[in-house]
């Protein structure tokens, strides 16, 4: 009785870690989706990444000294993905692209994603088709005081 009750928790247990596992390499393959497509200039995978309604945000030096909230949408993010790194002049021959998931709980999960010059700390869901979308994202560079307008 022992031994069954013992293989039945087991057999439980692995299923629950392949479900895990299956949910991390969704979470993964969306913030690679996000960072690959501006680096590769494949806007149909910052797409397949994002949900239309992202709020992408980070704070900003205006021109006059004042600071302020810098939003990018869904629309602006594709157009990114499409002209970012069209020189590619913007990332280093192997980009760093550091996934750090935080937590995953059932269908959202918080992750943070560093790069060569910057950190996206990103808020995921999972949507009804079982795919994981990148639906808010706040950023800024290493060096902060890159974060000024020209």
């Amino acid at each position: 009785m022992i031994r069954l009750i013992f293989l039945t928790l087991l057999f439980f247990s692995y299923t629950l870690k392949a479900d895990q596992n299956h949910e991390i390499q969704g979470i993964r393959q969306a913030v690679l989706d996000y960072i690959e497509s501006q680096e590769q200039v494949l806007p149909e995978r910052m797409q397949r990444s994002l949900d239309p309604q992202l709020a992408k945000r980070t704070y900003w030096l205006g021109t006059d000294g004042e600071e302020f909230i810098m939003h990018s949408s869904y629309e602006t993010m594709l157009k990114i993905a499409a002209s970012y790194n069209k020189n590619g002049d913007k990332f280093g021959l192997n980009p760093k692209k550091d996934i750090e998931i935080f937590d995953v709980d059932q269908r959202v999960a918080s992750v943070k994603l560093t790069v060569d010059d910057w950190i996206d700390y990103m808020h995921l869901y999972k949507n009804q088709e079982g795919q994981w979308k990148v639906i808010n994202v706040l950023w800024q560079f290493h060096d902060t005081s890159k974060q000024k307008s020209q």
